[in-house]
């Protein structure tokens, strides 16, 4: 998939595993969105409308389960690690050519191994006020952006205290935590493309590496290297 790729809202009637071998993957489920290194997958339960887009250029693999031939019960989208034997298992159980006794066995190991990660991704829900929604979109395409809540409100219309409201009432987030998270989605995707921290952390509005890691340990529990090394680990 070329960056920018997108599959609109849609559902199965099976159960899917979303996994990205190489690139970065953003999956959005109602108001939600997970962004997935190779390291991570998506659980995606059947009947569950999603979007899918390669953030980076990616190669998308997934795994389609019949759910009365599975045993995982999972009833919301759920990331698992995608450690060495997951990571061969997702190909070996895409050959069109593997019968039915050896596709029934690769299946089984599968399920044994799927297991809730103990790290968040990094979700950025979005206000639905247009007002809120326009700092918000311009955010998401330049993270770095400085501008505090009155010089926006200056862009868009609104006082400081009016937007502020609007992205705590309309995103459960202040807008300081809203912004963090945009800034640390978007350094997720770009240390998915292997650029180097530092250059990473100006990217997306870090004046300091350190700053940036303090950041991301906060928002997901384990510091950048740990998170993109999840799946060789396992869930903790």
């Amino acid at each position: 998939m070329p960056r920018g790729q997108h599959f609109d809202e849609h559902e199965h009637d099976v159960h899917q595993l979303v996994w990205a071998s190489a690139g970065v993957l953003g999956v959005d489920v109602e108001e939600h969105e997970w962004v997935l290194p190779p390291t991570l997958a998506l659980w995606i339960p059947a009947g569950v409308p999603h979007a899918t887009t390669a953030t980076r250029p990616a190669l998308m693999r997934s795994v389609y389960l019949l759910p009365e031939r599975c045993p995982v019960r999972w009833t919301r989208p759920t990331v698992v690690s995608v450690g060495p034997l997951l990571r061969e298992l997702i190909p070996h159980l895409g050959d069109p050519d593997l019968e039915q006794g050896p596709r029934r066995r690769a299946e089984a190991v599968l399920f044994d191994l799927l297991r809730p990660v103990g790290v968040t991704t990094i979700e950025v829900p979005m206000p639905t006020d247009e007002r809120a929604l326009r700092v918000a979109h311009a955010l998401i395409a330049s993270p770095a952006d400085p501008r505090a809540l009155a010089e926006w409100g200056r862009d868009v219309g609104a006082s400081a205290r009016t937007l502020a409201r609007l992205f705590s009432a309309q995103t459960g987030l202040s807008f300081g935590r809203w912004r963090t998270r945009v800034r640390l989605r978007a350094g997720l995707e770009h240390m998915a493309a292997n650029r180097p921290l530092a250059a990473v952390a100006r990217q997306v509005g870090y004046t300091t590496p350190s700053s940036f890691v303090a950041a991301f340990r906060a928002e997901t529990g384990r510091t950048p290297g740990a998170y993109f090394a999840a799946g060789d680990r396992g869930a903790r």
